[in-house]
Parts: structure tokens; sequence; C-alpha cells
């Protein structure tokens, strides 16, 4: 069934990224992509019919979020909402700044620590700075890091967001050490986790719909369905064989299998972790 032709008023994309070139300035190219721009997304819009959006700074940017601020503008701030990266040495100004922007979380990629621009040791200090400002904390980790960094993340005073199901490896899936850290942070209040990039952990790939990710989305959604938001990831740049965006947004639907948790997770959901409409 095509429930992307179904959208309800309100909907959002609560992840995805922009590239413009405009804002690359000296930074390495690598990664960047051409066809990614606020005029691209717009015409996803309007083939899965959703309204508001949630953009997240790509890597290759590192902590400049000027391209996340200009699309924020673009789209206009009432339907549009950004993650910003930032490490210690942001000013209180500077936060401000973002604030007005749009920005209403920061991101801590660090499933490949390697490669990130933030480290463990920040995401505390950080969290405390930004929950005076009602942001979240949002977290690319693997499973095994959520393990790991279990009384971390019982410290933290902003509110939790996990990345893609929670990176939850398969077969594994629901049964991983890290469901039920991530499950009692959610239960009590504390934590989101984002329905998104299906295509991350799967095995079976794009041609089987991604099905081997399906029990672990449904395994959220049982738990704690009043704390889950949906993002398609575009523009998929893990992704050497691109998933078509409406075809993601009718798995949520099969995912749900009932239309009026679907239209929460998309709507209601969103709106209580963005502010949208405040």
């Amino acid at each position: 069934m095509d429930l992307h032709r179904h959208t309800p008023p309100g909907a959002c994309d609560s992840h995805i990224h922009i590239y413009n070139r405009a804002f690359l300035a000296h930074r390495d190219a690598a990664g960047f992509v051409d066809t990614a721009d606020v005029a691209a997304y717009r015409e996803v819009q309007a083939r899965i019919g959703t309204q508001r959006v949630v953009i997240v700074t790509p890597r290759i940017y590192g902590t400049d979020n000027a391209v996340t601020l200009d699309a924020i503008r673009q789209f206009g701030i009432a339907n549009a909402r950004g993650v910003a990266v930032v490490r210690p040495d942001v000013t209180d100004a500077e936060l401000e700044t973002l604030h007005a922007g749009g920005i209403r979380g920061i991101r801590f990629t660090l499933y490949t620590p390697a490669n990130a621009v933030v480290g463990f040791d920040m995401v505390e200090p950080l969290a405390t700075r930004v929950a005076e400002l009602g942001w979240h904390v949002q977290l690319h980790w693997t499973a095994a890091q959520i393990v790991e960094h279990e009384a971390l993340l019982a410290r933290l005073p902003s509110t939790i967001v996990f990345d893609h199901c929670a990176r939850l490896p398969l077969p594994d899936g629901a049964a991983h050490a890290a469901f039920p850290i991530v499950r009692r942070l959610a239960d009590a209040g504390r934590a989101w986790i984002k329905l998104s990039g299906p295509y991350l952990d799967s095995i079976e790939g794009l041609d089987r719909r991604y099905a081997d990710a399906a029990p672990t989305a449904r395994a959220w959604i049982s738990a704690v369905p009043d704390r889950l938001v949906w993002g398609s990831d575009w523009p998929h740049v893990t992704e050497t064989h691109k998933p078509d965006d409406p075809l993601l947004l009718d798995l949520l639907g099969e995912w749900t299998n009932d239309t009026a948790t679907r239209d929460r997770i998309l709507v209601d959901n969103a709106a209580t972790l963005y502010g949208f409409g405040n």
C-alpha cells in the first residue's frame, strides 16, 4: 500500500542532510553530494508529503553549522529545525545564535571514532550546557558503545536522541543488550529513538526492502511508541543503491500497521521533540 500518498498534515522528516558548496570554503570536498541542496529536498517533500524537516549538519562540514542554518532559513523556521555539531570551545553567544536559527540539538557521531570531530569526553560537558537551552544530544553510536557508556548516559542532564534505531546489529536486533538500556531511558521520558536508516544494519538490503530490519523497528514501536520519530536519512550517502524515499515512508506504515500510530510518530512526537508549533 502506498501510504506516502496519505501523509498527514504536519508530518516531519526528522533526519536529513543538506549539502551546499557555498559553505565548503577550503574544506576537503570528499563526500560532498552535489544533488542534495534545499531545492532537491523540496522535490522529495513533494513526493512523500511531509511538511516539516529536521536538518543534521553533515560530517564534511565539521563544526561549521552555517549550511544547516541557511537551510532552516530557506525552509522557514516554522517548519524546520536543525541539529548542530559543536565542541566544548563553543561560546554561549554562539549557542544562542544557533538557537535563534532553529537548532535544537547537537550530534555526536562516534560509531567510527577515528573519523569523528568530537569525542566521548565531550558528551557530558556539552550536554550540561545545551540542557539549559532545552536542546537534546543526538547520538550516532554503535549498540556496543551504548552498552559501554551506560553510566554516562544515565548521568546526562539533557534529553537523548538515539540515531537509526540505536544501531542494533543483526541478527541480534532487539535481543542486543543495548535495547533495554535505551528502553529504560525512553520509558523514563529521557530518550527518543529515530526510526531511520534501516539499510545501515540490514543484511538483506534494498531488494528485500530491508525486511530483516523490520523486527527491530517493530520492537521499538511496540515498546515506546510515544518516544519515536521517523527520518528518511536523505540523501542516503552511505548507499550505493539508494532507496526511493516514498518506499522508506511506506516501510514506516508497514512497521506500525496502524495509521494512528504512524501519524503520531510523524506529527505529534516530532512536534513534541523539536518544538514545532511553539
